[in-house]
This record gives structure tokens, C-alpha cells and sequence, in this order.
């Protein structure tokens, strides 16, 4: 039957069959009919010159704010400039663990002895044998310095990898502008975002201060992921489109996960965006399956690459997939008509649904692969949210550094100096609104159980599933931004895209200027509007850019440089240190020696190994700490003052979490019940004096302001 006697038999209000029915929604799917119910894409129809001139805005951009982060690198560090041990010593903390492969790669005889190397690598977590290559995502640094050695490239390889970093961010800024200018279809909404991605670059990214960071090279694949996918749930998409655009949406998703150890928890959130649009049904269910087999695709790709890592499989984003597919099959493609209130029901009762079936599904499988590893991540979560043990030692390491604390009020006042925070709460808040009136309106069309025909409305957000799926992920990463804050930089570019879209939008300005229907009117209007905010933030920016673009510092660390020296000439290559996971990761990028413990904290037994080291910061005895230092079969001991010295009112200097830990009083604590105050001195603050009971264990060798290093007799 065709649609015109369908719509037919519905004004005469004639039941369908089901039969008919699911044809119809079929034809509908497959875009038989959508010329008729979908109102035409401007998108569709921008000349050749409009889109040639918007490409070029967007490799500008990119390129623009790609120069300006290299920049503000350059004259904080002086990075061309100091020696290559200062370079070393900036990539801080984790980065430098990273960076070190990188560098142990390019000095290999080649990449695939190096790649051996890694594989069954001693030096990370002496004494044991590791392999790097599955337990972290140092695939971008294979790749780099294959790229490096194939390419014969002249420039030193730190300059190569930091240049590589900072290209990336242009993809980023470019990914933001194209996602921008197609929800909008305004190429000046694009230059918009990319302003308001650099005005608040305090809050969007960090990558000027920390190359090597997971995050620097994954979130800019993310970014074309999520571009692509918007461009692939769009109505106007032509079939040999949608393939092409699904290659981009595989890619991007399998290197964004190639690249950071927290994709489960993006892609997770994702998912989650990806359910809410089918459970309200604004977005085709096939377009969906195909979105997610891709995902599944890229994560099966890569627990093959990281040597059939357990903690990929062993996550709750596979889990979650298995039951979204499950309820999918069961609910099938054509949910039978019914009122908004059953509706309203049957989206939660899939909801409780799905989540059930994640955790039964994730008990499984961990259960079967016998799988631990992630167990310090649900303690981290049970305390954030004030159940679980408080004094828990992996807990509170996480819990004490700001970074995984609630998003403070500061952020919100300096994104609203910026700008995009009111603008992008009133869009939000309006995207969020018409998404529930376009999901109510649907409902609605049919409330009787026979089966009619449901008029699939021209109006709210019907016609525009892609910022529905918009409105449900950016409530996702708000929500993941607000809890921990070193995700705002998932969040905050969203707020510019939002922002740049909401200013330029051609359905907001006909809305605003319903009193004409003259499309060249409003284009002039919103062209000029969108001018205007360019022209006015350049103006008040600029002052403070050109401010930041001629300060220029140098980078100074001399006890560190004295430090990682003195290692160097006086320790023999294979003598192995243990210290804080921090440093320790200095100690391998800049002399190559062997390590005990490092920052990548995502292993069960490296985590039981570090609470064991750090006991040098605790209360015990001198014996003790030399039996666990001998059983890592440790060389050399590193303390450092700012450690050992270090008390908060919030328990949260490392001595604190460790007296916790072991049941103690800390230094400046109150006496509580099942806790004790320990008789016994701080080992690394008693050391340094030398006495007999401690220097026929341990003998000083070096001393500066900052570090202390003890050879293990």
C-alpha cells in the first residue's frame, strides 16, 4: 500500500493492519518517503564557494589555535632553549612514563627490537616482567617513533612528538568547527567555537603544560567521532553516504580508544546517550545497531592489539552493549502503539532493565576471567559517595588530588567570564526542553491500541536526531565533568559547540524573526549577529592574548637536574630505585635505570607493590622497610622533603593516607576509635640522622634541598 492511500484511510480514520503498519515505518526507515516528511537540509544546499570557504575557516582555525598552544609551550618553558634533561624533566608525573617509551624506541636499533623491548619489559616494575604494550595505550608512541626512524626526520625526536601533539590539536579545534557549523549550517558558527575554545583554554584543554598526557591525543579523535556520528544520524544522509560516513565513525572510535586507558568510561557514557535516543525513539534503530557495532568492532580490535588485555573485555561498556543488543532484539524495530503513561513506563522498566542486565552480564565475565584489576576503581566510586572504608589507601589517593574532586564553583565563574557558560546552560536547557515535547508529541499522536498511522511531526526537534543525541550526551559528560573534574575537558568543549550553534542556528533566528519568511533577511540577520560576536570577543580577548603570547619564562628545576645527573654518573645501569610513583617516572625517561613502582595505577598487584614501597613515608621500623624494599630487590631509596614534611587538615598528605592505612594516628589527627597512636618515628624523616639502628641498613649517597637518596646495604 503507498503512503498517499495510507494518509488516505487515516483522515478517514481507517485501521490499518500491522502488517501495513510496520511496511509504512519500514519505508519511512529506509528513507522511501523522507523527502516528503523531512523538511529539506540547508546543509544540502550550500554552494560549492560557502563550503570551500568554510574548509578553509576550519584548517585556519585549527591551525591558529594549533600555533597558539605551541606557543604559550614555547614561552612558559623556553622549551628550544634549556638543555635536553630540562625537556626530559617537564614531561611531569605519568607523561614522562610515557614519553619514555617513546624515546627508548627511537634509541632502539630498531622499532621492532624495541617493540620486543616492551613486550617483556624489566625496567618498569623491577623486578618483575611486564608487558607495556598490553597493560598501557603506547600504541601513538610505536607509531611516532616508526614515523621518526622510517621518515629519517632531522630534528631531535622531542621537538617531532611535541609538534605531532600540537597538530593533533588542531584535528581537535577543526573537529569542534565542523561539528558546529553542520548543526547550525553557518561555517561562522564554527569560527565561534574555535574562539570560545581558546578564550577559555584554561578549562579546555591542558596540553600546553602536558604533551605526553593520554587525553592530548585521544580527546581530538573523540571530537571526529562524535562529529561523525552527528553527520551520520542526520535524515538528509544518502545511503552511499552513510557508509562513508561509518568508516570516519570506526576510525575515529577505534583511536580514540587506542589512545586512553578511561575509554571505557566515555564510551560507556556514550552508550548511554545511544540508549536514550532509542528508548525515546528519535533516532532509527539500525542507525543506532550500526553506531554500535562499529564501537564493539574498535574495542575487539583493540584487546587484540593490547595482547588480550582482561580489562577490556572485562568492562562495563561491553557488558552494556550485550544488554542494549538483548533488549533491542526483544522489543524488535516497531513497538506497538500505546498511551504516553504506558510509554512513559516501558522506558523505565528498559532502563532498570538494562542496567540489571549490565551487572549480571559484568559478574559473568569478570567472574570467568578472573578479573581484579579494576576493583581500586569501585572503592574510588563507594568513597566518593560516602560509603565504603574512608581510610581505604587506593581511595584516597584518588580522592585526595583535586583533579578527581567535584568540579568547584571558580570553574563555572571563569567559564561565564568566557562566555559560553549562560549561553550554553539557556541552549541546554532549551535542547533539553523541545526534546521532551518532541518525544511527548510522538507519544501522544496515538493513543488508542489500534494500530493508526502516527504523523511524524515537522516541528521541535522531529526532523533533527541529531541534536537529540547532542542534548542526552552533553547531560553525560556534565554529569562525569561536575563529579570528577579532570573530566571538564569532555564537557567544556561541548559548551563551545553548543554556544557557537545556539548564536548562529537558522531554526533560532526564523523563530526570532517569524515576522518575515525572506531566508535572506534572517541570513543577514544571523550573519551579522555572528559577526558582531566575533568582532566584540576579539576585541576584549585580545588585550590579554597578546599579554600571555609575550611572557616568557624559563623553565627551572635545578635539584631535579642535579638529581637525575648525579644518577646517571654514579649508579650503575641495571641499580633499580624506589620512591614516589611520581619521581619515579622522571628516574626512567631521563636515566634509563630500572623502577619499582610508577604512576600508571591500574594494575592489582603493581597497587599492592606501591602501598608496600610508600611505607618509607610511613611509621616503622628500619628493618621492616629494608625486608620490602630487599623483596623488590631495590638498589637505591629516593625521599623527598615536600613527602615527608607534608601534613593536611584533610588527612591528605601521603604520610596521612598511609597512618590511616596501617591503623595509625597521623601527625596532626585526633585519636579515634580504631585508631592508634604509633610509638614508633617516621622512617623517612629519622633517617636522616644517621643513627645506628637505621645506617647498617642504609647509607646516604646523595643530598640536595629537595631529594635524598639512600644506597640498600
Amino acid at each position: 500500500m503507498s503512503e498517499p492511500e495510507l494518509r488516505k484511510r487515516k483522515q478517514k480514520s481507517t485501521v490499518v493492519t500491522k502488517a501495513e503498519y510496520e511496511n509504512y515505518v519500514n519505508a519511512l526507515y529506509n528513507k522511501q518517503v523522507k523527502k516528503e516528511l523531512t523538511p529539506p537540509s540547508r546543509w544540502s544546499k550550500i554552494s560549492l564557494c560557502s563550503c570551500l570557504v568554510g574548509v578553509v575557516l576550519m584548517v585556519i582555525c585549527g591551525l591558529v589555535n594549533a600555533w597558539y598552544l605551541s606557543t604559550l609551550h614555547e614561552n612558559t618553558l623556553w622549551f628550544t632553549n634549556i638543555q635536553e634533561v630540562e625537556r626530559e624533566i617537564s614531561f611531569r608525573t605519568e607523561s614522562g612514563l610515557f614519553y619514555s617509551y617513546y624515546k627508548q624506541l627511537v634509541n632502539s636499533k630498531s622499532i621492532s627490537k624495541g617493540i620486543n623491548e616492551l613486550v617483556r619489559d624489566n625496567l618498569t616494575e623491577h623486578p618483575s616482567t611486564i608487558n607495556v604494550l598490553q597493560r598501557m595505550n603506547i600504541y601513538q608512541e610505536v607509531i611516532l617513533a616508526g614515523l621518526y626512524k622510517f621518515l629519517a626526520i632531522k630534528i631531535p625526536p622531542i621537538f617531532f612528538y611535541a609538534n605531532f601533539v600540537f597538530g593533533l590539536q588542531a584535528v581537535l579545534v577543526g573537529a569542534l568547527f565542523f561539528l558546529s557549523w553542520m548543526l547550525s549550517d553557518n561555517c561562522l558558527t564554527g569560527v565561534l567555537t574555535a574562539i570560545f575554545y581558546a578564550i577559555n583554554r584554561d578549562n579546555t584543554t591542558r596540553v600546553e603544560f602536558t604533551l605526553a598526557l593520554r587525553e592530548c591525543f585521544a580527546l581530538p579523535f573523540l571530537w571526529v567521532q562524535i562529529a561523525a556520528i552527528s553527520y551520520f544520524f542526520r535524515k538528509d544522509i544518502t545511503r552511499g553516504g552513510e557508509r562513508i560516513v561509518l568508516l570516519f565513525v570506526g576510525s575515529s572510535t577505534f583511536l580514540f580508544c587506542l589512545c586512553w586507558q578511561f575509554n571505557q568510561f566515555i564510551m560507556l557514557l556514550q552508550a548511554f546517550s545511544l540508549f536514550g535516543v532509542w528508548i525515546l525513539e528519535v533516532v532509527p534503530p539500525y542507525k543506532i545497531r550500526r553506531v554500535m557495532f562499529m564501537q564493539l568492532l574498535s574495542f575487539i580490535t583493540l584487546y587484540y592489539l593490547q595482547y588480550f588485555n582482561p580489562m577490556i573485555i572485562g568492562g562495563l561498556f561491553i557488558s552494556f552493549i550485550a544488554a542494549f543488543y538483548l533488549l533491542m532484539f526483544i522489543r524488535g524495530n516497531y513497538p506497538a502503539p500505546c498511551g504516553v503513561v504506558y510509554k512513559l513506563f516501558k522506558v523505565i522498566s528498559y532502563s532498570v532493565a538494562v542496567l540489571i542486565l549490565t551487572v549480571v552480564i559484568n559478574t559473568t565475565i569478570k567472574w570467568y576471567i578472573e578479573l581484579d584489576a579494576d576493583e581500586h576503581i569501585y572503592k574510588f566510586l563507594l568513597n566518593k559517595f560516602g560509603y565504603g572504608n574512608p581510610r581505604d589507601f587506593d581511595s584516597r589517593l584518588y580522592l585526595c588530588l583535586d583533579i578527581f574532586r567535584s568540579l568547584p564553583a571558580a570553574i563555572y565563574i571563569g567559564l561565564s567570564r568566557g562566555v559560553i557558560f549562560p549561553i550554553y546552560v539557556i541552549v541546554h536547557t532549551v535542547l533539553l526542553t523541545l526534546l521532551v515535547l518532541t518525544v511527548l508529541s510522538r507519544w501522544s499522536s496515538n493513543t488508542e491500541k489500534k494500530l493508526y498511522i502516527p504523523e511524524v511531526p515537522d516541528c521541535l526537534l522531529s526532523h533533527r536526531p541529531e541534536l537529540c543525541f547532542h542534548a542526552i550526551q552533553a547531560v553525560m559528560f556534565g554529569i562525569l565533568a561536575m563529579t570528577t573534574m579532570r573530566m571538564k575537558y569532555l564537557w567544556t568543549p561541548y559548551m563551545c559547540v553548543l554556544a557557537g550553534y545556539a548564536i548562529g542556528d537558522m531554526t533560532l533566528w526564523k523563530t526570532l524573526l517569524s515576522f518575515t519568511s525572506k531566508e535572506k533577511i534572517i541570513n543577514v540577520v544571523r550573519y551579522t549577529v555572528c559577526l558582531t560576536f566575533i568582532g566584540t570577543i576579539g576585541y576584549l580577548w585580545m588585550p590579554s592574548i597578546q599579554q600571555e603570547l609575550s611572557e616568557l619564562k624559563e623553565f627551572w628545576d635545578p635539584d631535579t637536574v642535579e638529581l637525575m645527573q648525579w644518577i646517571n654518573k654514579n649508579t650503575a645501569k641495571t641499580a633499580s630505585f624506589s620512591g614516589s610513583m611520581q619521581l619515579l617516572a622522571g628516574v626512567k625517561l631521563c636515566t634509563g635505570r630500572p623502577i619499582t613502582n610508577h604512576p600508571h595505577y591500574e594494575d592489582k598487584d603493581l597497587r599492592d607493590k606501591t602501598k608496600q614501597i610508600y611505607q618509607i613515608y610511613g611509621r616503622r621500623e628500619p628493618s621492616d622497610i629494608y625486608n620490602i624494599l630487599k623483596k623488590y630487590k631495590t638498589h637505591y631509596i629516593i625521599l623527598e622533603d615536600s613527602i615527608c614534611m607534608s601534613h593536611n587538615t584533610d588527612y591528605c598528605a601521603l604520610p596521612d593516607i598511609i597512618d590511616l592505612d596501617n591503623g595509625m594516628v597521623p601527625d596532626k589527627g585526633k585519636v579515634v576509635p580504631g585508631l592508634l597512636r604509633s610509638k614508633v618515628p617516621r622512617f623517612c624523616d629519622i633517617i636522616r640522622h644517621n643513627s645506628s639502628k637505621y645506617s647498617k641498613y642504609f647509607k646516604s649517597v646523595f643530598t640536595n634541598k629537595t631529594f635524598r637518596i639512600y644506597r640498600l646495604l
